[in-house]
């Protein structure tokens, strides 16, 4: 089983960043792809972002050039820079690390870090 770690979360006030860490393992940190997932109360998961092992990234059209994703090779670490921030991306978010050509469903999912953007 895939171990995936995140961290990061925490209370910020609209306009304002934050930085979000997921971790896994060395041998898988190049063969997969991380990708960052979000739910808020009452709403389904959705997708936020993801970088693969080409450094490839894709974002989500709510995030608007707000958030930038990159890889730290030294640390096995995906990082989620979220800037400009807005109450709506209040939500808990996930981190999901899945073997290249398949999706989030057959990847694993870390426990999920609260993200609250409030004045």
């Amino acid at each position: 089983q895939v171990q995936v770690v995140e961290s990061g979360g925490g209370l910020v006030q609209p306009g304002g960043s934050l930085r979000l860490s997921c971790t896994v393992p060395e041998e898988i940190f190049r063969k997969y792809t991380i990708g960052w997932y979000r739910q808020a109360p009452g709403k389904q998961r959705e997708f936020v972002s993801q970088i693969g092992w080409n450094r490839g990234r894709d974002f989500a059209g709510f995030v608007r050039g707000r958030f930038a994703i990159n890889m730290d090779d030294a640390k096995n670490t995906v990082y989620l820079q979220m800037n400009r921030l807005e109450t709506e991306d209040t939500a808990v978010y996930y981190c999901n690390a899945r073997p290249l050509g398949t999706q989030a469903k057959d990847g694993t999912w870390g426990q999920g870090t609260q993200v609250t953007v409030s004045s």
